[in-house]
């Protein structure tokens, strides 16, 4: 069993919104996240043709819309066009709010996801992830960090750290981030533990680990190993309720998943 203290100090991130539920990156999975408790929301951010900061986790859009093409090379009116919710089954239809309805399912700028968070009468953190590599290089942090300073969300309140994360596998992306705006965290995530991390140190400019819940799983004293350097541990994606209580009892700051009304039922905090 693990302990109260740490459960109910585990930040529970909304993995591309409550997207177990609801098709992700859409205005339909943040509402449900929100919903549904999220201590904070994780978003994906990639740069339209025409400079716009859009969630859409793949660098093409044939998955998760009814269109076909890379982001990079489509502008934002080109991605408004397309449905980014008739993908995901539906079985109960009367949940609102509705995905059939494209207000809800149409492309999802960071600009509406900041927007939607500025307005949800509660703090809700956000975790950015950049994705790399792309067409536009350090455009995409440029832009990214053009919009955080916009919303006010770049500077460092005494004693309040910004409410905006950023994370990237780029350990290049990072440092961008941490040279423009030193004060917004940096996360850096792992699909594999390499070598150089092994210690518990990260890359320059980073200040967070974000392991997957695989080398969790395969290498649980590391996260001590981690905390000893001074880091915190955001795991991601979890959704399994054994692989909850196992990062729940190593003691790590956040939990990134894709049910986050389960989690914090399993976490005590219904």
């Amino acid at each position: 069993m693990t302990h109260a203290r740490q459960q109910h100090t585990i930040q529970v991130v909304a993995h591309r919104g409550a997207s177990e539920e609801a098709p992700e990156h859409t205005l339909a999975a943040y509402m449900k996240a929100i919903e549904d408790g999220a201590d904070a929301l994780e978003c994906d951010v990639r740069l339209t043709a025409d400079g716009h900061l859009v969630c859409v986790h793949d660098r093409r859009v044939n998955r998760t819309s009814n269109g076909r093409g890379a982001v990079s090379t489509l502008e934002l009116a080109d991605l408004a066009a397309l449905d980014f919710g008739a993908w995901k089954g539906r079985e109960d239809s009367d949940e609102s709010p509705d995905w059939r309805d494209p207000q809800y399912t149409s492309v999802l700028t960071l600009e509406r996801l900041l927007e939607l968070v500025a307005d949800a009468g509660r703090p809700i953190e956000l975790a950015i992830e950049t994705k790399h590599p792309t067409r536009w290089a350090g455009r995409v942090e440029e832009r990214l960090i053009e919009l955080l300073d916009r919303f006010g969300l770049t500077g460092q309140r005494p004693g309040t750290p910004p409410p905006v994360r950023i994370m990237s596998f780029s350990a290049r992306s990072l440092y961008r981030v941490a040279a423009a705006a030193p004060a917004i965290p940096t996360v850096y995530l792992m699909q594999f533990l390499s070598p150089r991390v092994r210690d518990g140190r990260l890359p320059a400019g980073s200040r967070i680990a974000g392991p997957s819940i695989r080398i969790v799983r395969n290498h649980p004293s590391w996260v001590d190993r981690l905390h000893r350097a001074g880091h915190q541990v955001h795991v991601w994606t979890v959704d399994a309720p054994d692989d909850v209580d196992l990062c729940a009892g190593l003691g790590v700051e956040a939990i990134i998943t894709n049910r986050p009304r389960q989690v914090l039922n399993q976490l005590g905090r219904a």
